[in-house]
């Protein structure tokens, strides 16, 4: 991506940006490209979660297996019974009818319910128990010695709390459950005897067939009863009817009632059509006579012509229309020759006398038509009313035949219906009588319980994959709830996410292999700890080494024109290893063939002539109290000849005014002068502020934290801190990272394919203890 555009411009030409700037217009592009990474990461960091927490994982699935594992084989073993009925379709009931509606072949889901339930009920348990002597076994908290128990005597005359008991532990070990679509239902007993189970379930299957023909052997018996009852008064009725009916027919005279009153019906019915006949003729007549009532002539002529009987009269509506036609050929001449010739002309008159003619003649034939259609009229109207006093008369013998029939109907029906009830019942006290001798039943066992040969309880294959699938959802879901609730720092990207500071890089940790060659031998002697504060010196074909240089690049190619000169390292607590950074990064720099120097800025704890292996001397608090000179405080190192140290100098009480006075500015200004880089190693800047005021006057600074043990937090507070006083921040530093953790297991390609380019120069130092953080 080019920078170009984002380069600001006045009117003389580009100006040198300034640090902050230059960092400013790299923000965004740093962050732009972290989002790519972030989003294609999820499932990497999922599987490097499960792999940093595998043995955590490992140990609940195998935990959670062996617990289930020994619970299973210790528990003891349970049996299962397993007994079917079937529930046939019901048989037409024992009152019911040869003409009543067939029963249907349907079973309502609502009755397959209920008599699940009857097998639930306590009355089919009760039963079975004393069937059984089921409570004088151990598992229902009785004994195989004690005598026979009042509850099998007289259930319902016992101690209800043992009875209650009892149903309890019956209840408990008892499933009773319908196969969907079928009409079968299953029988469940479960017990640690398995004889004792298929026992159960067989008598629980034999007790409901038995007391469900019961059931209906005692309701067929007492329908048998009431039909009985019954018959008898249907009797009397149906007598008491018949002597009703034939009286009422000889007191009225009726004989063949149905015949008769058929006969009147229909004639009456004739009647009917004939009169609604007459009477449309009629309407329809007298329409067309008052339409020859009008004042219209055109209207009467219309109604005359358009009368079909007209035409017998004579052909006279065809007449009539030929006067009309003529009338008006006569007219339309007559108005053309008064137009043309005047009305006083002889044809004119001629005419006239044509037209006058053919009016009378017109008016001739149109009272003619309007004289017919009033006798049609007349004669549809006569034959109308003589109709309808037929009708009359017809229908005042219907009704004197319906008085008679009504009541001789109501006698008849109430006979033929005791009748009826009768003969159905006598028919039906004959079935009863058969049905209570047939043990018919629509309940069947179509599969007895058999004694089962293996426990249901524990299956031990089912629980050990049901603790493997728990294992591994809890393991799992405690690897990432760990994973969530570990609050430090452990890899660039989070460190950039957290602080929208670009990386800079990471240090690994040093090598913790016991191996030890004549090479490592020597230098463990004689350099004991700085091997790590100076590793780039001691191993520069290590790891560390190559970080540190890699370091060096990123600074140098923070600022955009030239690099930093003043270089600031702190971190955010102690024990972060900024000191390390600190003098690696000099040493780095100083490799480069520049004048470097580095500065202990550090002037509470100061260790850079320690480590270093410098004693006592005039520094950094010396120079700016004024108790010595820029050439007493600073020493060429024993390591390169470009590298000058200038350590802290004697502790003063007050270190945060030192670096944040005139002279510490001024002493700054005038090493810029005489030294390519300057780097400073300064405080934490969460334990005091000699960090944070000292950070505007450096090109750059380098915030160090240290993986697994800085947390968010304070990484947050501590880019605060600096960015709220403007300081040039470069980066973050990822001090201290553990390679071989799952947290880089991506590292490993890089390791497999560059590992032996480090390989010799780590076998000869990698017993050297981890980085010393300071």
């Amino acid at each position: 991506m080019s920078l170009g555009p984002l380069l600001p411009r006045n009117v003389g030409g580009t100006r040198e940006l300034q640090p902050n700037e230059a960092a400013e217009l790299l923000r965004p592009i740093s962050a732009l490209y972290n989002v790519l990474p972030a989003q294609e990461s999820t499932l990497r960091e999922y599987l490097r979660v499960l792999i940093k927490r595998k043995w955590m994982v490992a140990a609940v699935i195998g935990g959670i297996f062996m617990a289930v594992a020994v619970a299973s084989l210790r528990q003891t073993p349970i049996y299962e019974a397993v007994g079917q009925i079937v529930v046939n379709k019901l048989d037409p009931n024992l009152i019911t009818f040869k003409d009543s509606t067939p029963v249907i072949d349907y079973y309502d889901q609502s009755d397959l319910d209920t008599e699940v339930r009857i097998l639930q009920s306590d009355l089919m348990a009760l039963q079975v128990i004393r069937q059984l002597n089921l409570d004088k076994r151990p598992e229902f908290g009785g004994h195989s010695d004690q005598k026979q128990a009042n509850l099998v005597a007289d259930p319902l005359q016992t101690d209800s709390n043992r009875t209650s008991a009892l149903l309890g532990a019956f209840r408990r070990n008892l499933r009773v459950t319908l196969i969907p679509n079928t009409r079968i239902i299953e029988i469940h007993y479960t017990s640690t005897d398995p004889q004792l189970a298929a026992a159960t379930v067989n008598a629980l299957a034999a007790t409901y067939v038995e007391q469900n023909f019961k059931t209906k052997f005692e309701s067929t018996m007492q329908a048998s009863d009431w039909l009985s009852k019954q018959l008898v008064d249907l009797q009397m009725k149906v007598e008491t009817s018949q002597e009703k009916l034939v009286r009422y027919q000889k007191e009225h005279e009726i004989l063949g009632m149905d015949e008769k009153q058929n006969i009147i019906t229909e004639k009456l019915d004739e009647l009917n059509k004939e009169m609604t006949a007459a009477e449309s003729d009629r309407m329809e007549k007298e329409a067309v006579y008052r339409q020859t009532q009008s004042s219209d002539p055109e209207a009467v002529a219309a109604a005359i012509i358009g009368d079909t009987p007209s035409v017998e009269a004579g052909g006279g509506s065809g007449l009539l229309s030929k006067l009309r036609e003529e009338q008006a050929n006569l007219k339309i001449q007559i108005a053309d020759l008064s137009t043309e010739l005047g009305p006083s002309y002889p044809k004119v008159a001629q005419l006239n006398s044509q037209l006058k003619e053919v009016d009378r003649q017109l008016q001739s034939e149109i009272n003619k038509g309007v004289d017919h259609l009033r006798q049609q009229y007349m004669t549809a109207l006569q034959r109308e009313t003589m109709l309808r006093g037929s009708f009359d008369k017809q229908k005042q013998e219907a009704n004197k035949l319906n008085e008679s029939a009504i009541e001789y109907s109501i006698l008849k029906r109430d006979l033929d219906t005791n009748r009826t009830l009768y003969e159905g019942l006598l028919e039906k006290l004959k079935e009863a009588g058969v049905t209570a001798g047939l043990r018919s039943n629509n309940f069947r066992i179509i599969n007895p319980a058999r004694v089962p040969t293996s426990p249901s309880e524990p299956n031990i294959p089912r629980n050990l994959s049901f603790a493997a699938l728990l294992g591994i959802i809890s393991g799992v879901g405690l690897a990432f709830i760990l994973e969530n609730m570990d609050n430090t720092v452990r890899t660039p990207e989070q460190a950039t996410a957290l602080s929208a500071l670009p990386s800079l890089g990471m240090i690994p940790l040093g090598s913790k292999s016991g191996n030890r060659g004549p090479t490592g031998a020597r230098l463990a002697l004689t350099a004991s700890k700085e091997v790590v504060e100076t590793v780039t010196q001691v191993r520069p074909q290590s790891q560390m080494a190559e970080s540190y240089r890699a370091l060096r690049t990123s600074l140098l190619l923070s600022n955009l024109g030239a690099p930093p000169k003043v270089i600031m390292v702190t971190s955010a607590r102690p024990q972060e290893g900024k000191t390390t950074t600190s003098i690696n990064t000099a040493i780095v720099l100083a490799q480069k063939g520049v004048r470097v120097l580095l500065m202990d800025a550090d002037l509470r704890r100061p260790s850079i002539h320690k480590t270093l292996g410098m004693g006592p001397r005039s520094g950094l608090s010396n120079m700016l109290t004024g108790s010595a000179t820029i050439q007493q405080t600073i020493t060429p190192s024993p390591i390169l000849a470009n590298l000058f140290i200038m350590p802290a100098g004697t502790p003063p009480p007050n270190p945060a005014e030192l670096l944040a006075s005139s002279n510490m500015r001024d002493l700054i200004a005038e090493l810029r002068e005489m030294y390519d880089h300057i780097v400073i190693d300064t405080p934490p800047t969460l334990s005091v502020t000699d960090a944070v005021v000292l950070s505007p006057r450096a090109d750059a600074s380098i915030l160090v934290i240290r993986s697994g043990q800085t947390t968010k937090q304070a990484l947050r507070r501590s880019r605060d801190i600096l960015m709220q006083v403007n300081a040039h921040v470069a980066g973050v530093l990822l001090n201290a990272v553990d390679l071989t953790s799952p947290d880089y297991y991506y590292y490993y390609e890089y390791q497999g394919k560059y590992g032996q380019y480090y390989h010799e120069e780590d076998a000869d130092t990698n017993n050297d203890a981890e980085p010393k953080a300071v």
